[in-house]
């Protein structure tokens, strides 16, 4: 017989916010599917592969803690309890990645998006910024430079960063779109314009995404820097230092 010391309930989960009656909120139905495939694959996180589909007044929000919002259009804002939920939620330690469907800057779901998070950082205000190429979230599990998606109009990965930490991430280039795939393991939508590197890409996004959420800054620790450079092509100065074992972990810094 088989025992878990702390149970199912420890898998990491997505949580697919729902919002109100928005009739947009699910363009991509298995794309969170197929990504916690490719975590539980690629990583050590224990995934749980279906989503819970969430509310923000939900009693049991706190259970999932990193939240996916998508959509294809415009969207009513929620409820004014629902916005102080939102609030709380990411002040003590939630994570919200947005994912948007219709692609790129300007649309009806982007302008929804930028006046909910206005609803939930109205004093101090807290906007969007444009997430620099060489913070960890780019580097948190694999090496990236740029956000992709099924399309690539978006030039920039925007979040909003509270006390150093991004605990709201946008993306507008459509990942789910790439992440997709229907009953018989085909690919729904084809990435344009890199084609299958650049789905590969989308996934890898989506992994360093969760990783950032669950590990936060631990990749920029000085044991990593050696690795990560050798991954660059650069050569990192010897500093005397003699290399353990193969196989033996590294402590990490304190």
């Amino acid at each position: 017989m088989s025992a878990r010391a702390i149970g199912a309930s420890s898998k990491f989960r997505f949580g697919h916010l729902q919002l109100g009656a928005n009739a947009g909120w699910n363009p991509r139905p298995l794309a969170l599917k197929r990504l916690a495939w490719e975590i539980e694959k690629r990583t050590a996180i224990d995934v749980e592969l279906e989503p819970a589909i969430v509310t923000l007044t939900s009693e049991t929000l706190h259970e999932t803690p990193f939240l996916y919002l998508a959509g294809d259009r415009e969207f009513e804002l929620p409820t004014g309890a629902a916005i102080e939920a939102l609030r709380r939620f990411l002040t003590f330690g939630g994570f919200l990645l947005i994912d948007s469907a219709q692609a790129g800057t300007g649309s009806g779901f982007d302008a929804s998006v930028r006046r909910l998070m206005a609803a939930v950082y109205p004093s101090p205000a807290k906007t969007f910024e444009v997430i620099n190429t060489e913070h960890v979230i780019f580097k948190s599990f694999y090496l990236l430079d740029k956000p992709y998606g099924r399309i690539v109009t978006a030039p920039a990965l925007e979040g909003i960063v509270r006390n150093g930490r991004i605990n709201c991430a946008y993306v507008g280039n459509d990942m789910g779109g790439a992440w997709t795939r229907d009953d018989f393991g085909n690919y729904e939508f084809t990435c344009e314009p890199g084609g299958e590197r650049q789905r590969e890409l989308s996934f890898r996004l989506g992994v360093n995404i969760a990783m950032y959420a669950l590990c936060l800054d631990y990749k920029t620790d000085q044991v990593h820097v050696p690795f990560i450079l050798k991954r660059r092509r650069w050569k990192p100065k010897d500093d005397g230092a003699v290399p353990p074992p193969s196989g033996t972990p590294r402590k990490p810094s304190k």
